[in-house]
């Protein structure tokens, strides 16, 4: 049988360092959690405001002069979700392509011209405004332009990968 020693009663003069501790243990507290927080590693961003968004260049698989911004994801990775901006200036176009994976575009501001086919046709294209939604499905032969500045939102499944029709449109190519 295990026997503990008697408790010692608590002195008066013992009573003002006992208060002392709780004080002692939350400002013990707040600094190891304050070290805990700046040593651990940043999060990504997971919300984003319009002045939040951070553009740079389109990747070279796209033609010159659209801006692109990524806000969750790696859209190059092999696997995972991805959601991207791209924001292209008046009479921008992409030329017939298709893509492996599906591509789920909303239109942000602007107008997105969307045809279907191997070869652009101006009178085959449908206007979708600002708040429009559409997904294209894999292998989906389609073009793209924009009316007025234009910004669109994709998400879907890494990698991105654009398989232009006549290879020769393929801006990443060297000619």
């Amino acid at each position: 049988m295990l026997r503990f020693p008697p408790a010692t009663p608590i002195m008066p003069q013992s009573l003002e360092g006992l208060m002392k501790l709780p004080t002692l243990a939350v400002v013990a507290l707040v600094v190891l959690s304050l070290g805990t927080l700046l040593a651990a590693p940043l999060q990504a961003q997971n919300a984003f405001t319009p002045d939040q968004v951070k553009w740079g260049p389109a990747p070279p698989f796209i033609p010159a002069g659209a801006q692109l911004a990524v806000l969750e994801g790696n859209p190059m990775a092999s696997s995972g979700d991805y959601t991207i901006r791209v924001k292209m200036p008046d009479g921008y176009k992409i030329a017939p392509h298709t893509h492996p994976l599906r591509e789920n575009v909303t239109v942000i501001s602007g107008t997105l011209k969307v045809g279907m086919g191997d070869k652009w046709d101006d009178s085959k294209t449908m206007n979708f405004p600002a708040g429009s939604f559409a997904y294209l499905d894999p292998s989906m032969h389609h073009y793209a332009g924009a009316s007025g500045e234009t910004v669109i939102q994709i998400h879907g499944q890494s990698p991105v990968k654009f398989n232009y029709i006549n290879p020769a449109d393929d801006p990443s190519v060297k000619k």
